[in-house]
């Protein structure tokens, strides 16, 4: 895995200043500590860090086609090169490397803007041809690779892996974005195409942008989109031979590197068939990596110790301190931007622990997107009769009056938290959906942010960024279209980016089998029934991956990788909350109503309420205003 840097004058060719594309390339060492590169021309620059996993020796970057006219920085792995190189051969080209790297320039050369059609990974990669005069971006299918770009005041085009490598550039404005606040506390990171601040974006998934010297810069454009819109007739037991079959094929493309490779074991149903299908495509042991906990509620190791037993795996595991906050602070510096999604501590522990043994790791990220694995799909499709049957003029009005005044009971049992269904059956399906996955609601954001934030949101609301993507599977299954809205948001906003992250810090390639495009699109065409059946989610998959997985582990409730903030904030960082919330950076914003964090903070430390999820959010959000725009350390 690499990071990409770059800065392009798309109105003329002025010089660019070889000390900063340098100083933006370094900002990523991380992403590539093995081998860096540079290319200058007269308004072009581009830069490459590279960790190296295939052709070790020839693999520099950045990269040229025969007659130097076409360079590439790219970042990924293309599993499928190898015969998109025969295809590229055939047709005249002359290759000097191994790498996939070099079928992109050529794959640019044979099929302009239409050959990411032609490949089959994970990538993200900037190309400049100097005949065309134009800058080609490109980010894969699920957004696996970030690119984040900038339209700068001067004409210039920036664009890098990470935001840090942009924020290195003294031209980039740095005033947060009032959509990105709402989003970001709402949903707990800033989802594409948005970033914190107003002047960068982040590059769609499954999409590419063309620039033209001497235009401006366009909108991204589409290029791949996953169709819920048609059901295939398939019987459970073809359906359940077909996913062992293609679940083996996607494994072993993704075992391909010339460098060790392992994979995350976490106990969980996702990861233990990716190593079982990995041990059957290998002749050595497999490296396995898990983390373990002291508290029994967060702990799954022992059920990864299982799996390896039974896999005869090369097994690491580190027990990790559940109370352990060293990270906090750093988590910031790693993600660039707001990113409160707690589990990212523990993820980065267990990429650190990996990098001792092996460069790249597989994942089984992916897994509840794809088959329907959130235990949240199964409430949602529990509520929907309810929203099918009951008129909008009666349901919508006598449930959103039983849930504004059902008791927020967080100390009860579940039997008698009613609150957040009554809300969800009031809604429609997008509504009920945002509703479920919100860290907080519409009114706990209006109490929390100051009256000049709600003025600059000037209406907006974190909701219509759902709506807008619903309308692309409008008529869809309804399990479908909760599936779709995930892939659009939080897989991509919060899993990829938190993997990715934390994996590249620790200098880690992380691959992901369960989201090989070709598998996505075949499993979007699955009747419900073999994606969620008698409640059971993973239907198909669980089947499929029953000769290899024991049951206790294809079918025990799923734990996550969870650790205890709500505890924290009432024990060991009861007192770095006040501190940190009440004196330190955010007062100064403006974006505050402090009043409101005071009454969160002492609710939560009395055991009222569990604000868990916002405290965090509003303590990482200090962090990144500190240490990232006003390039401060705690005191």
């Amino acid at each position: 895995m690499c990071g990409i840097t770059g800065i392009v004058d798309v109105r003329e060719q002025r010089e660019i200043s070889e000390a900063l594309l340098h100083a933006m390339n370094e900002a990523q060492h991380h992403r590539g500590p093995d081998d860096s590169g540079l290319h200058l021309e007269p308004g072009v620059g581009l830069g490459h860090k590279r960790l190296s996993i295939i052709d070790l020796a020839a693999g520099k970057q950045p990269l040229y086609n025969e007659d130097r006219s076409v360079v590439v920085v790219y970042n990924g792995e293309i599993y499928n090169f190898q015969s998109l190189r025969e295809r590229l051969e055939k047709a005249g080209h002359t290759f000097q490397t191994r790498t996939d790297t070099e079928v992109v320039v050529h794959a640019w050369e044979q099929w302009g803007a239409d050959c990411v059609r032609e490949f089959r990974g994970m990538f993200a990669f900037a190309i400049w041809d100097r005949k065309q005069q134009v800058l080609f971006l490109a980010r894969d299918r699920l957004g696996i690779k970030p690119l984040y770009y900038a339209a700068l005041p001067n004409g210039q085009v920036i664009f890098s892996s990470e935001m840090k490598a942009l924020l290195k550039h003294p031209d980039l404005e740095r005033r947060v974005c009032p959509q990105a606040i709402e989003e970001y506390f709402a949903l707990g990171y800033v989802p594409e195409p948005r970033s914190i601040l107003s002047s960068v974006r982040k590059l769609p998934s499954g999409c590419s942008l063309s620039i033209e010297r001497g235009q401006g810069v366009p909108k991204p454009v589409p290029y791949w989109n996953v169709d819920f819109s048609s059901t295939d007739s398939i019987t459970e037991h073809d359906a359940v031979d077909a996913l062992r079959e293609t679940l083996e094929d996607v494994v072993r493309m993704r075992m391909v590197a010339d460098v060790p490779v392992g994979a995350f074991l976490s106990g969980g149903v996702d990861s233990s068939g990716v190593v079982a299908m990995m041990a059957k495509s290998s002749s050595q042991p497999v490296n396995t990596c898990s983390i373990s906990f002291g508290d029994p509620k967060f702990n799954e190791s022992a059920y990864a110790e299982s799996m390896a037993q039974r896999l005869s795996t090369n097994h690491f595991v580190e027990q990790v301190d559940p109370n352990d906050i060293s990270l906090l602070d750093r988590l910031a510096l790693i993600y660039d931007e707001p990113f409160a999604d707690s589990s990212a501590l523990p993820t980065y522990k267990v990429c650190e622990l990996a990098r001792k043994h092996v460069k790249v790791a597989l994942s089984g990220d992916g897994g509840d997107e794809v088959f329907a694995g959130y235990r949240r799909y199964r409430w949602h499709m529990l509520e929907e009769p309810f929203r099918r049957l009951l008129p909008d003029m009666v349901r919508r009005p006598l449930f959103s009056f039983l849930g504004r005044y059902y008791p927020k009971a967080d100390w009860a049992p579940q039997v008698f938290r009613a609150k957040t269904t009554f809300q969800a059956i009031g809604k429609d399906d997008t509504e009920a959906y945002f509703h479920s996955v919100s860290q907080s609601t519409d009114e706990m954001r209006h109490s929390l942010f100051s009256p000049g934030l709600r003025a600059d949101l000037q209406g907006y609301a974190a909701q219509e960024l759902f709506a807008g993507h619903a309308k692309a599977v409008e008529g869809a299954d309804p399990l479908a279209v909760v599936q779709y809205l995930d892939m659009k948001t939080y897989l991509v906003g919060d899993i990829l980016t938190k993997v990715d992250r934390a994996s590249m810090a620790n200098s880690l390639e992380v691959r992901v089998p369960l989201l090989d495009h070709k598998l996505i699109e075949w499993a979007a065409r699955l009747p419900r029934e073999l994606k969620m059946k008698n409640k059971e989610g993973k239907y198909v998959l669980k089947k499929a991956l029953a000769p290899e997985v024991p049951d206790d582990i294809l079918y025990r409730r799923k734990m996550g990788f969870a650790v205890p903030i709500g505890k924290w904030f009432r024990t060991d960082l009861r007192d770095h909350v006040r501190k940190r919330l009440l004196h330190g950076s955010l007062p100064d914003t403006g974006l505050f109503q402090m009043e409101y964090i005071g009454q969160l903070i002492s609710q939560h430390q009395s055991g009222v309420r569990d604000f868990s999820s916002i405290l965090w959010a509003l303590l990482i959000f200090e962090s990144f205003n500190r240490q990232v725009l006003q390039g401060t350390v705690a005191a």
